[in-house]
C-alpha cells in the first residue's frame, strides 16, 4: 500500500513542511559531492549509535544531521511523500514554531530508542523516517477519521481506495513492530525501533503541544 493524499485540508500554507522537504532534497543532492560518500559522509553525520553512547557531548550534533540524510533516492523519495501528505495538518495545528519544535523531538526520541536497543552497534542511522514517524503518530490521535488515498496492488491490479487514517497507521505501525520482532539487526538494514519510538513520541506529545496553544499568556506589569 502507497498513500499519496489525504482529504484533509489545511487552512495556512504548510511553509516549514515544503522547507523541510526541500531541505531534505538539498542535502541529499550534496552528497553526491562527498568525497567517499557512504563510506565517510554517513560516519562524519550519520548517528553511529557506539559513537554515541562513548562520546555523547561530541556527537550530539549527529543526531540532527542524520534526520536530514538518506541512503537513497527511494528512501528519500518515500519519507519525503509521508512527510507531504501528514505534516502539512500537523504543521497546521501547532503553528510553525511548536512544528519544527515537535518535529525535532521526535527525531530526537527515536534517535535514543535506536540507539539504547544497540549500543554497540557502529553502523550509522540516517533518514528522516524517525521525526516523520512522530508526525503520523500525532496525526492518528488528531485525525484518525480522516481519508487517506492509498495505492494497493492486488497482484498484477492497482486499485485506489480511501483508507480512514488510523486503518493505515495502525496497519503501518504494525508492519514496523512485526518487522523490528523478526529483524536481526544484523548488516544494517532498516532502524525499525526509531519508528516506532518516534510514533509513540509523536502520539504522547501532540496533545500537550496543541495545549501548549490555548494558554492564557502572563500579563506584564
Amino acid at each position: 500500500m502507497i498513500p499519496f493524499h489525504d482529504e484533509n485540508p489545511t487552512k495556512h500554507f504548510p511553509l516549514l513542511t515544503i522547507a523541510l522537504i526541500a531541505g531534505n532534497i538539498f542535502v541529499f543532492f550534496w552528497e553526491f559531492s562527498y568525497p567517499g560518500r557512504t563510506e565517510v559522509l554517513f560516519i562524519n553525520y550519520g548517528l553511529v549509535p557506539h559513537t554515541f553512547v562513548n562520546s555523547p557531548i561530541r556527537t550530539y550534533p549527529n543526531v540532527f544531521s542524520a534526520m536530514f540524510l538518506h541512503a537513497g533516492l527511494l528512501h528519500l523519495a518515500g519519507n519525503m511523500l509521508y512527510l507531504w501528505i501528514f505534516g502539512n495538518n500537523i504543521e497546521d495545528v501547532l503553528g510553525k514554531i511548536r512544528f519544527i519544535t515537535f518535529y525535532l523531538l521526535c527525531g530526537l526520541i527515536a534517535a535514543m530508542c535506536h540507539v539504547f536497543m544497540d549500543t554497540g552497534s557502529q553502523i550509522p542511522m540516517v533518514g528522516a523516517s524517525g521525526a516523520i514517524s512522530g508526525i503520523l503518530g500525532a496525526y492518528l490521535v488528531l485525525f484518525p477519521k480522516a481519508k487517506v488515498k492509498t495505492l494497493v496492488f492486488l497482484g498484477i491490479l492497482i486499485t485506489i481506495i480511501r483508507l480512514p487514517a488510523v486503518v493505515l497507521l495502525l496497519l503501518w505501525l504494525g508492519i514496523q513492530v512485526y518487522s523490528n520482532m523478526s529483524s536481526s539487526n544484523i548488516g544494517g538494514g532498516v532502524a525499525w525501533m526509531a519508528h516506532i519510538g518516534g510514533f509513540i513520541a509523536g502520539m504522547v506529545l501532540i496533545l500537550p503541544f496543541k495545549a501548549s496553544l490555548n494558554r492564557p499568556k502572563p500579563r506584564a506589569l
